[in-house]
């Protein structure tokens, strides 16, 4: 199950941090195909969003192929995305690097340029693609 963040701040919309938050968990094998995921309700119950919002991602998620609905059934998890186990040896040593960064008086926005930059230099081919979500202005959800 995945159990939803929604930073207000932050200036990404809110539906597209449930369809981050979602491929992150697919990604990092915690959803699997066949899992279901929350209903509207209670994401709404747990995150206090519109319930337009969260079937608005739902709904960006079955177009991209990784959830299909199942009438009365509920929203389920059609197929995975990458390699990245949550229990990888690569996680815990980043982990510990990300300790070392905050130990060391990195904000969360240092890290998070550090780390783009370093991915950028070994992912080229895929920066272009890396840019973040934009919704127009005027669209809160």
């Amino acid at each position: 199950m995945v159990d939803y963040r929604i930073d207000r701040r932050s200036g990404v919309a809110t539906y597209v941090q449930i369809v981050q938050q979602t491929k992150q968990a697919i990604r990092l094998g915690l959803l699997v195909p066949g899992d279901r995921l929350p209903t509207a309700r209670e994401v709404v119950e747990a995150t206090a969003v519109n319930p337009n919002t969260v079937l608005k991602a739902y709904r960006e998620l079955e177009r991209e192929g990784l959830v299909e609905a199942r009438r009365g059934l509920g929203t389920f998890v059609r197929r995975s995305l990458g390699a990245a186990p949550a229990d990888s040896p690569l996680r815990a040593e980043l982990e510990d690097w990300a300790a070392r960064a905050r130990e060391s008086g990195l904000e969360r926005e240092d890290v998070a340029a550090l780390f783009t930059a370093v991915l950028e230099t070994h992912y080229p081919e895929q920066a272009a693609h890396a840019a973040p979500a934009h919704t127009p202005q005027g669209d809160p959800s």
